[in-house]
């Protein structure tokens, strides 16, 4: 579980001039995303793939990141995720994602993923579970991002507060995977989201 509050400050005080300078949208996503690459630059077993005889770690960072279109699920990679800045990162999905619903995906922009980020669309639910995208060995899925009561300790007092929260679930291949490693990943993921520093 993932308080964004931080993310969503950086997010409304950027919005504006971010789509001025960049002509796309500051949506949650890119955040997501970045964290996600600078925690699989940490846990390196979780940017992998499964061969019939071989665990095999990839040096690069491509991600994919699941798509709803009107035929379906497709899943575009990120080239070289791990090299893109959060402006980068955002410009790079929504090129990807405009193409996929536009049918203008090319064979190539569907190859060659080592890890994928799955949000739940503008249909989406609270908590969820995917399946891994094969031979990589983990997917990460989002839940729905809404406010929620929470209980924070304010001034030592106990206080129910409203906040910015989302689920998070990571499926991964315990061929490739412990649970020790993969609840690492997952919370440090966790941990760049709510300290809410990402460069603008």
């Amino acid at each position: 579980e993932v308080d964004l509050s931080a993310v969503v400050r950086l997010r409304s005080q950027h919005k504006k001039s971010f789509q001025d300078s960049y002509g796309t949208p500051l949506t949650f996503l890119p955040f997501i995303v970045n964290a996600t690459v600078r925690a699989l630059r940490e846990y390196p077993a979780l940017n992998a793939s499964v061969t019939e005889d071989a665990i095999i770690e990839k040096q690069d960072i491509h991600l994919g990141v699941a798509t709803e279109t009107e035929k379906g699920l497709v899943v575009p990679v990120i080239r070289n995720a791990d090299r893109l800045s959060l402006a980068g990162t955002a410009m790079a999905i929504h090129d990807l994602s405009t193409r996929a619903r536009t049918k203008k995906l090319s064979a190539d922009d569907l190859k060659g993923g080592t890890f994928t980020v799955s949000n739940p669309g503008r249909q989406g639910n609270l908590y969820g579970f995917a399946i891994i995208n094969q031979p990589q060995v983990g997917i990460l899925r989002m839940g729905e991002i809404a406010k929620r009561p929470v209980v924070r300790s304010l001034d030592g007092e106990d206080a129910i507060v409203i906040r910015t929260m989302m689920y998070m679930a990571l499926s991964y291949d315990h061929r490739a995977v412990d649970g020790a490693p993969a609840n690492g990943f997952l919370y440090r993921i966790r941990e760049l989201l709510e300290a809410g520093e990402f460069e603008l």
